[in-house]
């Protein structure tokens, strides 16, 4: 059965994506087409990145590192659920993806990203990111806005709609993990 990680990009106190990722591992829970696990970066404690060589060699040395990638090489496709902070996705996301490289190569990526103007400028700098770690990202997105989707800004109350987004989303992160499980296999 296809594996599904989403991962909560988020480890500010008080954060927004908790329960953004709650409602997508909710619905996504629902689907018999693959597997999904919620995967939330405060159980990792991620330092800033201590390796001293580069992911791409796979010689991890540190038990977070290894932690970290037995993990994420348990899936076959990932949704990761991100902030938009400063134009961009969080620090905590980005340094969790920089721990590795061959775990993220040859699966699929879907985003559900929330912000002021829906979280986009965070998933545009991730797509780029996905490109070099040799992942598909799907078209398909969840753009949740803080306007519109929260209450107060903090009360997760997501727009009908959305839910056609999440769902457009998880069949191709699915149907794009599933097509590229040959390219996994060598």
């Amino acid at each position: 059965m296809t594996r599904i990680g989403i991962i909560l990009g988020s480890t500010r106190p008080g954060r927004n994506g908790e329960a953004v990722a709650r409602w997508v591992h909710q619905v996504a829970a629902r689907r018999t087409d693959a597997e999904f696990e919620l995967v939330d970066l405060l159980d990792y404690k991620l330092p800033h990145l201590d390796e001293a060589l580069p992911p791409s060699l796979g010689q991890y040395t540190q038990p977070h590192t290894m932690a970290w990638a037995g993990k994420i090489a348990s899936f076959d496709g990932f949704v990761m659920v991100t902030p938009e902070y400063n134009h961009s996705t969080s620090g905590a996301l980005k340094n969790a993806i920089d721990f590795l490289y061959g775990e993220w190569n040859n699966k699929a990526v879907g985003f559900v990203s929330y912000g002021s103007v829906g979280g986009t400028r965070a998933v545009e700098h991730l797509r780029l990111i996905a490109a070099e770690l040799q992942m598909a990202d799907v078209r398909a997105q969840v753009a949740l806005s803080l306007f519109t989707d929260f209450k107060d800004f903090s009360v997760f109350t997501p727009n009908d709609f959305q839910l056609d987004s999440l769902t457009a989303t998880l069949d191709q992160v699915v149907a794009w993990s599933t097509a590229l499980a040959p390219l996994r296999a060598r």
